[in-house]
């Protein structure tokens, strides 16, 4: 209990240091009703496996013991940058869903592009019991991580995770190596082509989704900036020396894996990597399903250098319209961010609760930390945690696809690490102008 409460003020810290379903369209129509309750759609970005099952519970309890309001769940594939395009086609169509889930690297894009209301805004109009919920609730730098480029509170944090390396210890004994795994990315390297040599199978995966966190955190972590005063600068001789171990490893050695997000993780479950780079939030269904002896550790250093992880999660914003689907959202969320909730949705995903009082209620996470050990990787590295790189303005969407084609092309064998960064880090320059 104790090392989670410091780990909140770690986390605090860190940030003031930095400033981390249903189908069918969406109404912004305040008398949809399912008898005499107001219904609201939640958009949402969480797989089947990394938690999905807890949204629907979530959801079903909440209509449950609801007299006002009806969720509706709708997941996003392709995560955060799934749901934006797919907001911005609603959107245009005059169509908003009330509650939507925004991950850090999209909240200026967010901001600047869609018709939101801040969370405390709506409380102070009709839920003055509430006033001080937030400010009771969240460490001011926590509720910081929701505040866009011009200082407005965007919406309230939901999820916090950072990355870490799940092992097969299995594994790593079979190939003769130390079973408690590497410590930086040259032992990566270094595992990966034993592992390889001894049992055939493949080293290491590192998470591929909809996004850049993963490959954020191995170019920062090795001294390069994705973004300097404005400006993309990731395109460094740190950047350059980073991606070319992660291409070298795909490419030349051929001990990495180079899948989509389902399938690497799967491909470790399966037995078939020897480790995986990804959220701790994949740690319920990676230790629920893993037939063999699996830990996670701390995310590897490059030798001499400090970590640096990008906060991983998300925040809930209110998009919803009108005032009744306004009053609705807020209802929701407010359950969503209950002692009892946030324990459901950390206890089946792994993500840190943002809420300050979880880890020691009786009703909250007290035993359950005490008795996790997979979580605490994620705890003991929170003080090497730094922003998720938010490039500005309508920049935003078009610059994380820009890195996404990079990365394809490179671990593709089509382009070279220097001409891919470096054009790519040309091309995002221009459209931040």
């Amino acid at each position: 209990m104790n090392s989670f409460i410091k780990l909140l003020s770690i986390f605090s810290l860190v940030f003031t240091l930095a400033a981390c379903n249903s189908s069918g369209k969406a109404s912004n129509d305040s008398s949809t009703k399912d008898g005499e309750k107001t219904v609201i759609e939640y958009w949402h970005v969480n797989a089947e496996t990394q938690g999905g099952q807890a949204v629907k519970e979530l959801v079903e309890e909440f209509n449950a013991q609801s007299e006002t309001t009806k969720v509706v769940a709708k997941y996003n594939p392709d995560m955060y940058k799934g749901l934006m395009q797919n907001l911005q086609a609603e959107a245009a169509a005059g169509n908003f869903p009330a509650v939507v889930q925004v991950g850090w690297a999209f909240l200026d894009y967010f901001s600047s592009n869609f018709s939101y209301v801040s969370p405390q805004e709506v409380i102070d109009q009709h839920y003055p019991k509430d006033k001080t919920f937030l400010q009771d609730y969240f460490l001011k730098n926590v509720m910081n991580l929701a505040v866009n480029s011009d200082g407005k509170q965007v919406g309230i944090p939901y999820s916090l995770s950072t990355p870490v390396l799940y092992i097969n210890k299995d594994i790593l004994r079979e190939a003769g190596l130390d079973e408690k795994g590497p410590k930086t990315w040259e032992e990566v390297k270094e595992f990966s082509k034993v592992i390889k040599e001894k049992t055939g199978k493949f080293g290491v995966y590192i998470q591929e989704p909809a996004d850049n966190w993963a490959t954020q955190a191995l170019l920062e972590s090795n001294g390069a900036k994705m973004i300097t005063d404005g400006k993309a600068t990731f395109a460094s001789k740190e950047g350059n020396e980073a991606y070319q171990l992660y291409a070298d490893m795909i490419l030349k050695d051929k001990t990495a894996t180079h899948l989509s997000w389902d399938q690497g993780v799967q491909s470790f479950i399966d037995g078939n990597v020897a480790m995986a780079y990804t959220t701790i939030a994949q740690r319920s269904n990676i230790q629920d399903n893993a037939q063999f002896d699996v830990a996670a550790i701390k995310s590897p250093a490059w030798e001499g250098k400090e970590v640096k992880l990008p906060a991983g999660g998300s925040m809930l914003a209110i998009t919803a319209q009108e005032e009744e689907q306004q009053k609705a959202a807020w209802e929701f969320m407010k359950y969503l961010y209950s002692v009892e909730s946030m324990a459901k949705w950390t206890e089946e995903t792994g993500y840190v609760p943002p809420r300050k009082d979880v880890a020691e209620a009786e009703n909250g996470l007290k035993t359950y930390l005490e008795e996790n050990v997979m979580m605490n990787a994620a705890i003991e590295q929170m003080d090497n945690v730094v922003p998720w790189t938010s490039f500005p303005g309508d920049a935003g969407l078009q610059a994380e696809q820009l890195l996404l084609d990079v990365r394809d092309q490179i671990l593709g064998g089509d382009i070279s690490v220097e001409e891919g960064l470096t054009s790519t880090e040309e091309s995002i320059n221009k459209l931040l102008k």
